[in-house]
């Protein structure tokens, strides 16, 4: 089977366009405030502000200077957290901001990403319409409007979803490739769009779709041994799948051309 060139284009996210975003030639940095009256917990605070802007001639700064603090990162972090818990009338949930306080090099890792997907948010998506519903979101729309069960993405009928979006056979994926390019499609929009602002959870017609596509992972025959080993390696860090739905996307797998001379001698590919 070779993979689906319409559904190909359909999942891929806009072309990368020149951008006359700059970084400014000077980048002031945040004022500096009394938040707890602890000198050294304040300046940990300021330092993480000037860190989440994600730009190098001020994460640099913020770097040098952390340098200078005499406390070591857990006093700092237990300090700020007795803050928190006074502050908060001793509500122990208000602690968890606490968490890795001063370790500004983890944050500096983060915002940088950050900053770098949002670069190519604005490279990929002119102004604000990376907010509007893509051309797959539409898709998705349209195809379980007024579908049976449809509630959200958790409450539905998954065999009437599945049963929708097969309706569609030229815009099914093909082979397991075409999963994992629409399945890194939606992840890479996901990333995209929380780089820029807040989203919450998405289109629910849309996550239905992603769900429905993994699922497929299961069902799809590998064409290749190395295309088989590409969605272990998407399994092994994906988020969400279940155990039954692990074992049956392996069970699936094993089904590959050349795994019959991938099993040891005497061992059948149901025992593998």
């Amino acid at each position: 089977m070779l993979d689906n060139p319409a559904h190909r284009a359909l999942f891929t996210l806009p072309p990368m366009r020149e951008t006359t975003e700059t970084l400014p030639a000077t980048q002031p940095l945040p004022p500096q405030e009394v938040v707890t009256g602890d000198k050294e917990v304040d300046a940990v605070l300021w330092l993480r502000k000037v860190v989440s802007t994600g730009l190098p001639a001020p994460i640099a700064v913020a770097m040098e200077a952390a340098k200078k603090l005499k406390a070591p990162a857990e006093v700092l972090e237990r300090r700020y957290r007795d803050h928190l818990l006074k502050n908060s009338g001793g509500n122990p949930f208000a602690t968890f901001g606490s968490f890795g306080f001063a370790d500004l090099e983890s944050l500096a890792e983060r915002a940088i990403a950050t900053r770098v997907r949002a670069v190519e948010a604005a490279a990929r998506f002119e102004g604000d319409t990376i907010w509007e519903d893509t051309p797959a979101e539409q898709f998705c729309a349209k195809a379980l409007k007024r579908c049976k069960g449809f509630k959200d993405y958790i409450q539905n009928d998954k065999a009437e979803v599945a049963k929708r979006f097969r309706k569609h056979g030229d815009l099914m994926p093909h082979t397991l490739s075409d999963c994992l390019a629409e399945i890194d499609y939606w992840e890479r929009l996901y990333c995209l769009r929380e780089a820029v602002g807040e989203r919450g959870d998405g289109m629910h017609e849309a996550i239905a779709r992603e769900w429905f596509v993994r699922d497929q992972l299961a069902v799809i025959k590998p064409n290749s041994r190395d295309e088989a080993i590409q969605v272990l390696d998407y399994v092994a860090q994906a988020e969400g799948i279940e155990h039954d739905g692990m074992v049956a996307i392996f069970r699936n797998l094993l089904d590959h051309p050349g795994a019959a001379a991938d099993a040891e001698p005497g061992v059948s590919l149901s025992q593998a």
